[in-house]
């Protein structure tokens, strides 16, 4: 499973994935008209939003850029192609390995990148995780399961939810801040929903925490590429990931 503290590292399920979760079909890049639909056991309809245990292992933060103000035909192509990926979930992994390393490499403009991911209201704007990458981008698979992020511009709030249709979600929820292309957050909250039930609450923030500005210290993501329909970004731990659009699941 993808770790949700650390949303970059991959960790192993304790329980057989065979009979509850299934990869998801496609994606719908039209953010006003997406349902999202999975196995016949497992049916997650979205609405529209637009009104480790392990130590992690240290990422760089580059803090200065040669600024590529547009995309060349190389990164168009390479978009082009996970857009494509994100659609069919049928392009091999090497050429969505490849593409992330071209644009990587172009070093796009991230001026606009916070208000592109995150909206300029709340609740802000949802995104489905489709591929992740190893450290290096050695390898990487189609993420398995409907693993949905929600990102606040405006109010400066993450969410990052795993969803099981009428089994139930698992969500964190917290502040990120910003600073060139690199978001880094605290997760504070924790809901769990099981069934028809109502979601119950746990609040993981330390009575030591202070209100501080998320850092380097905490999570965070590197942000390469961001327009309407698809995010690529690396996060703490090495591994490198890409989003698409998709409208807030509930």
């Amino acid at each position: 499973m993808f770790s949700l503290i650390n949303p970059c590292v991959c960790v192993v399920p304790s329980t057989s994935p065979r009979t509850l979760l299934k990869p998801p079909n496609h994606c719908n890049f039209n953010p006003l008209q997406t349902t999202i639909f999975r196995s016949s056991s497992t049916k997650i309809k979205a609405t529209s939003d637009e009104n480790d245990q392990n130590p992690p292992v240290t990422v760089a933060v580059q803090e200065q850029y040669e600024i590529q103000s547009t995309p060349n035909k190389e990164v168009e192509e390479s978009v082009k192609l996970l857009k494509e990926a994100a659609k069919t979930r049928k392009v091999p992994a090497t050429e969505i390995l490849n593409a992330f390393k071209v644009v990587e490499k172009a070093k796009l403009d991230p001026s606009r990148f916070c208000e592109t991911l995150g909206g300029s209201e709340s609740p802000g704007r949802t995104w489905m995780l489709i591929f992740t990458a190893q450290k290096g981008l050695k390898s990487g698979k189609y993420f398995p399961i409907t693993a949905v992020q929600r990102f606040d511009a405006a109010a400066r709030r993450i969410e990052n939810g795993v969803y099981l249709g009428a089994l139930g979600c698992l969500t964190f929820e917290g502040r990120f801040s910003w600073k060139k292309r690199m978001l880094a957050f605290v997760f504070e909250l924790i809901r769990i929903k099981i069934g028809p039930f109502d979601p119950f609450e746990i609040n993981i923030k330390g009575k030591g925490d202070d209100e501080s500005e998320p850092s380097t210290k905490n999570p965070f993501f590197i942000w390469f590429y961001i327009d309407e329909e698809i995010a690529v970004a690396r996060g703490r731990s090495g591994g490198t990931a890409f989003w698409c659009r998709c409208k807030r699941v509930v």
